[in-house]
């Protein structure tokens, strides 16, 4: 039954992720930068210094709808830097040679404008649910499609994507994360695997419990700590192995369009291959285009949707520019990628060559902080479609199933599960990108008004429509 099982998500996996999805995601990218004239990279330097120049910045008493612009970028970015980041990674080397890692980048740079797109979308169309900004896929479908394709197609895509996100993160993507956490933790520490899902169910429980005002004050305090510490490894490794770095560089750029000039036929790795695992596992890690960051970006307090749209490229550039490209140098430099692992083995092994006595504990704190950060992250955008669905019932039940499915994903193999979480992955992007792309012209029009306003001067404001989402 297993066995047969496996095969079925297996094939559903390869059209999803081999045919079409991929070329879906990069397409999208390609369209909106183009669209949009490259908002990624004419309004970078706007993006970080709208996020990180409010950082300190308090919100009005009373306010208690939203979270400030950095928190919200912070949780968003708690769910996407995970074990992606680091067995994601090495995958897309083993797999596509060092070139994948160029065209990883790239996929960045595109899915940068998609990102933009979703969190515009998330902000214009969010709503009030018991006190609280939601947002997300779900919504803007619901409220911007049913114009468009009438209520009842409006309402069948908005509800797959809830349901596949459901399973896709609050679940089974969990469960995923939660195997990473044991699995390296157990190796580094010797820790029986159900007393780290216990310990981890019971912190993920303590923040979940206090809303998306805990999930993002642990984020805000946690994301930088783990991202800066990892980078920093990969800083001391750039130094401890600096004679590799011209080679390593020449060896990403050449391999990204002739592999066998760097890696010998005998590699069987072609530019083809180099593109799409470079490609889809940056696509992974950023999730631009999955849908599931809106739901963290709709709640921000900002004055104008598009200033969330640029904090959200910002998290894409934090996320895989910085962080997969850290992971990429500390397994290129060691020479890890050459001795037949896989995985994040791979990662592993590069930080034991690299810090010989404590390197596999530093890369399992590192990886608890990232997969931990990527639950709590999860369960929020599982929390805001099970309020799209049920209007605030079920509340209870849905924070058991995911503790549950933390503690079930501690203990054995989980290869048929990461399959079915790839599946509900795919699930969730098809309905986004119909929505994406049926709502270009909104997002043009948001984009618009943010430019006439800047151009005008004066205070930036945008006048949302929010509506009361009523629980039952």
């Amino acid at each position: 039954m297993e066995a047969t099982l496996s095969a079925l998500v297996g094939a559903v996996n390869s059209i999803l992720w081999d045919y079409l999805l991929v070329y879906a995601l990069i397409g999208i990218g390609v369209f909106f930068t183009f669209y949009l004239g490259a908002p990624q990279i004419v309004r970078f330097g706007a993006g970080f210094k709208s996020v990180f120049g409010g950082l300190f910045a308090k919100k009005k008493n009373g306010d208690d709808k939203s979270l400030s612009q950095f928190q919200a970028l912070a949780v968003a970015i708690s769910a996407q830097i995970g074990t992606g980041n680091v067995a994601g990674v090495a995958t897309a080397i083993t797999a596509g040679g060092p070139g994948a890692i160029f065209w990883m980048w790239l996929s960045a740079v595109l899915g940068m404008s998609t990102i933009f797109a979703e969190a515009v979308l998330a902000q214009k169309y969010r709503v009030v649910s018991n006190g609280k900004y939601i947002g997300g896929p779900a919504f803007y479908i619901t409220h911007g499609l049913t114009p468009k394709i009438g209520r009842g197609a409006a309402r069948f895509l908005s509800g797959f994507f809830s349901v596949a996100i459901i399973m896709a993160l609050g679940f089974i993507g969990n469960a995923t994360q939660a195997n990473s956490i044991a699995s390296t933790v157990t190796v580094a520490f010797d820790v029986p695997a159900l007393a780290v899902g216990i310990v981890l169910a019971l912190l993920a429980g303590l923040t979940i419990v206090g809303g998306v005002n805990r999930i993002a004050n642990v984020a805000q305090f946690v994301v930088p700590f783990m991202a800066v510490l990892y980078i920093l490894c990969a800083v001391v490794i750039l130094f401890e192995y600096s004679a590799n770095i011209v080679p390593m560089i020449q060896h990403i750029f050449v391999a990204a369009f002739d592999p066998e000039a760097v890696l010998g036929g005998a590699a069987g790795i072609g530019m083809r291959e180099a593109v799409r695992y470079g490609v889809a596992r940056g696509l992974f890690s950023n999730e631009a285009g999955m849908g599931s960051t809106p739901h963290a970006h709709a709640t921000a307090n900002v004055k104008h949707p598009v200033l969330q749209g640029m904090a959200a490229f910002v998290g894409v550039f934090i996320d895989t520019i910085l962080v997969c490209t850290a992971t990429a140098l500390i397994i290129l430099l060691t020479g890890a990628d050459g001795l037949g692992l896989k995985g994040a083995a791979v990662t592993q092994q590069a930080f034991m060559m690299a810090f010989p006595g404590f390197g596999s504990q530093l890369l399992a704190l590192c990886l608890t902080f990232f997969a931990f950060t990527t639950i709590i992250g999860w369960y929020y955008f599982g929390e805001s479609n099970i309020r799209f669905l049920f209007h605030g019932k079920y509340m209870a039940v849905y924070r058991a199933l995911v503790l549950a499915a933390i503690v079930a994903g501690t203990l054995g193999k989980v290869d048929l599960v990461w399959s079915l979480s790839d599946m509900f992955n795919g699930f969730m992007v098809i309905p986004n990108l119909i929505a994406l792309f049926l709502l270009r012209r909104e997002i043009r029009a948001v984009y618009d008004d943010y430019l006439m306003r800047r151009k005008a001067g004066g205070e930036m404001s945008y006048p949302y429509e929010v509506h009361e989402y009523h629980e039952k």
